[in-house]
């Protein structure tokens, strides 16, 4: 595949402006674009455990969704050695690293438009005031614990957090995945039954449930669809792809 088709298919489907409206660094993060790629490494997050990894396999570039320099590379690499010392070990055997993060998140075909398509969710729109959510219905109002174990089972992980304050039947979703607890007054003022995202700290399920308000905390792991969401995408531009798929993230335990 041609490199720069890829780099303008994303610039189509997942635009920079996305995600710099979330201070948010994107693109190519270490390394340097060959002109042509035949081979693809697909994680969520590409860090040392992956390193053994890249060395067998040898990808023409690995693509992640996390950021793998969260920031400005300048200052990354300068206050965080462990970070500069994995950039050098990728430069050794020459594999760029390139990440589509909050930009893959809200661009059509992306994170929550994957994530809402797996639930099921029917009717599905873009907020115009936030358009990384998405707000979608169930095909028939269901129960609010069944709602949560349709999540865990949809996004195949161990468990979810509920926060039950408002009404048991859920027939209005919204939905952004990550770490996007803050949004859930715009769920609610949009006229949802519950909102679902993660990385709720304690005040915001508080909040929640004051303003009797129904959450659905997941864990961020769910991201993980981006593998098999981008697999299909770079498959479309080129069936010939060898393109090699690592979920190696494991969820926390859960000791009851």
């Amino acid at each position: 595949m041609n490199t720069k088709l890829m780099v303008t298919k994303f610039g189509k489907m997942f635009p920079k402006k996305y995600a710099k409206m979330n201070h948010d660094y994107v693109g190519l993060m270490t390394g340097k674009l060959p002109n042509e790629i035949h081979k693809v490494l697909l994680c969520l997050d590409c860090d040392e455990i992956l390193f053994p990894t890249i060395e067998k396999e040898k990808p023409d570039i690995v693509i992640s969704h996390h950021p793998f320099i969260y920031g400005t590379k300048g200052y990354v690499l300068k206050h965080d050695p462990y970070r500069r010392a994995l950039v050098e070990k990728l430069a050794k055997i020459n594999v760029p690293v390139y990440s589509l993060h909050t930009n893959f998140d809200t661009g059509k075909g992306g994170m929550n438009d994957a994530l809402a398509n797996a639930l099921g969710l029917k009717n599905i729109t873009i907020p115009e005031n936030i358009i990384m959510m998405r707000v979608g219905e169930l095909e028939k109002p269901m129960d609010i614990n069944e709602v949560a174990k349709l999540a865990v089972k949809s996004f195949n992980v161990d468990y979810s957090l509920l926060v039950n304050g408002g009404p048991k039947m859920i027939k209005k979703i919204g939905i952004i995945g990550g770490g996007g607890s803050r949004q859930w007054t715009m769920a609610q003022d949009l006229g949802c039954d519950l909102y679902i995202s993660g990385d709720a700290p304690h005040y915001v399920r508080r909040d929640i449930m004051n303003r009797k308000f129904n959450y659905l905390d997941m864990p961020h792991e769910i991201e993980k669809i981006f593998i098999p969401t981008m697999k299909k995408i770079l498959l479309e531009l080129d069936p010939s792809l060898d393109i090699v798929c690592i979920d190696h993230e494991k969820l926390p335990l859960v000791i009851q």
